[in-house]
């Protein structure tokens, strides 16, 4: 039995030793294993000391890409490359415990081909952070056709038949953790504290976390198009509601309705709700202009596997 662990890292060249050996302390005694790392265009010595650690670990592979293309795209390369019966992605950064790693191959032993996990929930994480999570993970399992459990990330077991059909998409928009969930196949989760960060800081700033989220909702579903369609249709409703009313007033009590505040509030109100939607539009059709670029997800500069 062969079990492969995927770590994206960038700029993670504090946390590469420590937590290489706290996953080889929970493998290598059991199974045998490989620690697959992917540097994503790391800026400092990342690189370097996981060749230093492969050098000590014949188990540490590691893929290096010619500049950074994202954690999404250093997952799927990681998943691409991975040869194991099962398949677990963690964080590099410790937050993730390794000592998790037994039990989500344990409930895979019982017969689950997903094992993901749930961060309880804790006092240290930013009440804006909290509650934007909480209304972006309801909101797309609302208005698309997967379910995400709340609180969940890219710290998972994947068996590797899930893994064989992770690989065969192509697209450009990546949201891994929805394509788990759309995927199917026997699923459970694992509750987990999440720990403190090792070292170095986070890397996902507020613009970020954003462009990760409206990924996703676009990603997987076209519903807020479709409210596009619906508030068009009502705000035009009230449009001739209120020119119907402008017209008696002026023909038939011929009263002149006063100035220019009511017609600036209108048209600046129509004019922004139109450039919101022509942006929705816009967000969606450059996502099909990517995609029919067909360009590779990542690009490897160097690899050990």
């Amino acid at each position: 039995m062969m079990i492969s662990v995927v770590i994206p890292a960038y700029n993670e060249a504090g946390n590469i030793k420590v937590i290489s050996q706290k996953i080889a302390d929970q493998l290598e005694k059991v199974y045998s294993y490989e620690i697959i790392f992917v540097d994503d265009g790391s800026t400092d010595s990342t690189l370097r000391e996981i060749k230093e650690v492969a050098k000590n670990n014949a188990s540490v592979k590691y893929i290096s890409f010619s500049r950074n293309f994202g954690h999404q795209r250093a997952l799927k390369a990681g998943l691409d490359h991975a040869g194991g019966d099962c398949v677990i992605s963690m964080d590099a950064d410790l937050q993730h415990p390794p000592g998790l790693i037994t039990g989500l191959i344990k409930k895979w032993k019982e017969g689950y081909d997903v094992v993901y996990t749930v961060r309880r929930d804790i006092q240290d994480i930013g009440f804006f952070k909290k509650i934007t999570s909480k209304i972006f993970y309801k909101l797309i399992n609302k208005i698309s056709d997967v379910d995400i459990p709340l609180g969940s990330a890219d710290f998972r077991l994947l068996d590797k038949k899930v893994v064989n059909e992770l690989r065969k998409f192509r697209e450009d928009g990546l949201f891994i953790r929805g394509l788990v969930s759309w995927l199917g196949y026997n699923q459970t989760g694992i509750e987990y504290d999440i720990q403190s960060r090792h070292s170095g800081s986070s890397k996902y700033t507020l613009g970020m976390m954003t462009s990760f989220a409206v990924q996703g909702i676009t990603s997987f579903s076209i519903v807020p198009l479709r409210i596009s369609v619906m508030v068009g249709f009502f705000i035009s409703f009230c449009s001739f509601l209120y020119t119907t009313y402008a017209l008696v007033t002026k023909f038939y009590f011929k009263t002149a309705l006063p100035g220019w505040t009511s017609i600036l509030i209108s048209v600046l109100f129509l004019g922004g709700i139109q450039l919101i939607f022509l942006g929705l539009i816009g967000e969606y059709l450059g996502k099909m202009f990517i995609q029919t670029k067909n360009r590779p997800n990542y690009v490897i500069k160097e690899k050990s596997l």
